[in-house]
């Protein structure tokens, strides 16, 4: 869906249109704090790291889960990342198999995770826990997940867009919030803040780590001409990153998060990049929508979470599973 500009908006009409539908934020918040208070968390044999968010779309939790897996796995840990799946019509529990499997099946954000680490797709997260409990495992990163409560956890990270932060404040359908922010907060031991704006979490003493979003491989792209196109949470950040390193960009295109794109949409992407003699470029969770017949032509930047301070991303998950050298 592509987030309505009312969310991030202080008009008239945006403000109108928010309290007309605050109400239906209170209810909703409402069924979150109730599920909550009722459920009965499965516990895992395995730590359980959740990467999640208070808001609907893209805050870079993606990348924050796979720099996670990655740092366990050098500690000689056995990980598994896991999802639900979203945008895919694979309910699971089932392990995904990145050269086999397809997006339209899994979803565009497990292909991407599997990349980094095996990945377990599960819509109930208890089923996929014990799946992985019988592969031995020592550690879960689950991907998304805060406002889920099926499955116990031992670190709780609250993933926040700089620049988008909490929109308007309201819980949906009023704003992009899942649920109201304090009552986010109060279950997230840490927020890991995504991008170069400025932004202080309101009433939060837990650690605050900052990351950002840089390219794996820059293919080259100073000075060189592209149409870019993303259908993610925020298109516009991943325009900004191009021209940050260089890139002419001649043309943007942005679709709705999770967008599947047709042929006649690909078509027209292409002839665009010829009339204008430029690359077509998107972005690795784009690119694996695209089935191996689409992808002629098309390039994609892979980007990856850098903490600002590795020291304490590394102390952060010391509470969890120390190294090999802090148990000795």
């Amino acid at each position: 869906m592509r987030a309505p500009e009312f969310w991030h908006r202080r008009t008239a009409g945006a403000n109108l249109v928010t309290r007309a539908l605050t109400p239906l934020g209170w209810a909703y918040g409402a069924t979150v704090a109730r599920r909550a208070a009722r459920a009965k968390p499965h516990r895992s044999t395995a730590k359980v790291i959740c990467v999640g968010n208070l808001t609907v779309g893209g805050t870079g939790k993606t990348p924050v889960a796979i720099a996670i897996a990655r740092e366990l796995i050098e500690r000689q840990l056995r990980v598994r990342i896991l999802t639900r799946g979203y945008g895919g019509r694979v309910r699971g529990p089932v392990v995904v198999h990145p050269q086999a499997d397809f997006a339209s099946q899994t979803g565009d954000e497990a292909l991407v995770l599997a990349a980094a680490a095996p990945v377990i797709i599960s819509a109930d997260r208890a089923a996929g826990a014990k799946l992985a409990e019988k592969r031995g495992v020592d550690v879960i990163v689950m991907d998304d997940g805060h406002q889920n409560f099926s499955l116990a956890k031992d670190l709780s990270l609250v993933i926040v867009d700089s620049e988008q932060q909490f929109g308007n404040g309201r819980v949906l359908p009023a704003g992009p919030l899942r649920e109201p922010v304090t009552q986010g907060l109060a279950r997230a031991d840490a927020l890991v803040v995504v991008g170069e704006s400025e932004f202080t979490p309101p009433n939060f003493a837990g650690p605050v780590l900052r990351a950002q979003l840089v390219p794996v491989d820059v293919l080259g792209l100073e000075e060189r001409r592209v149409i870019a196109f993303a259908g993610i949470g925020n298109p516009e950040r991943f325009f900004r990153m191009l021209r940050k390193f260089g890139a002419v960009v001649v043309g943007t295109h942005a679709f709705p998060d999770h967008h599947v794109y047709r042929l006649p949409t690909l078509a027209r992407l292409r002839d665009e990049s010829y009339t204008k003699n430029a690359m077509l470029i998107t972005t690795e969770k784009d690119f694996v929508r695209l089935a191996p017949s689409q992808r002629q032509g098309v390039h994609y930047l892979p980007v990856r979470a850098e903490f600002d301070n590795p020291v304490a991303f590394r102390g952060l998950l010391n509470r969890v599973m120390p190294p090999p050298a802090a148990t000795a």
